[in-house]
């Protein structure tokens, strides 16, 4: 996470008027939720809608948040049930071309990550991208929110309504797939 307040002081200070806070939340928060619900939806329009309707409804409940979770698992609940809104309404998502994939992260406010990671990620992400999208829906998700909420297994099974072990398990085949996709064992 870095230096500074933790999430959950900043988003209490938010709740009490300092705009200074939640501008710190977005900060930290930005690159990984919009990676996150892009890569889900497959759609950069989509994923700047849903990404935009998160931060909504954060804003809308600066006043009524209490510090009961980490405020990524709160805020990862939040894009996982517009996600499954999105889903129902608009039924399964693409997964977008690595050349689409960088012209959405590169559109995005000031803040992009140092070059060298961003050259690592651009060798890496064609791949990635594709092994991904072979994964079922659920280890996909459990992956994405490990990896880009950076949220424990207990996090993800409450963001996802499941139980420690069926998050665990969705976590675990979804890495040895990949892993086997990766290294071209598939």
């Amino acid at each position: 996470m870095g230096s500074g307040p933790a999430d959950e002081e900043l988003m209490l200070r938010y709740g009490g008027g300092d705009t200074g806070a939640f501008e710190a939340l977005y900060r930290r928060h930005r690159g990984p939720l919009y990676r996150f619900l892009l890569r889900q939806v497959g759609n950069t329009a989509a994923a700047e809608e849903l990404f935009q309707d998160v931060w909504m409804r954060v804003i809308d409940s600066r006043r009524r948040y209490q510090a009961r979770a980490p405020f990524g698992s709160w805020l990862y609940a939040i894009a996982h049930n517009r996600l499954m809104d999105f889903y129902r309404a608009s039924g399964k998502a693409r997964f977008l071309a690595q050349e689409e994939s960088e012209e959405a992260l590169d559109a995005l406010p000031a803040d992009d990550p140092p070059a060298e990671i961003r050259l690592e990620r651009k060798r890496a992400a064609e791949r990635l991208l594709a092994a991904l999208a072979e994964l079922p829906e659920v280890q996909r998700e459990a992956f994405l929110l490990q990896q880009e909420g950076d949220l424990s297994v207990e996090e993800i099974g409450a963001v996802t309504g499941v139980n420690r072990e069926t998050a665990k398990s969705r976590l675990r085949y979804a890495v040895a797939k990949l892993r086997a996709n990766l290294s071209g064992e598939s």
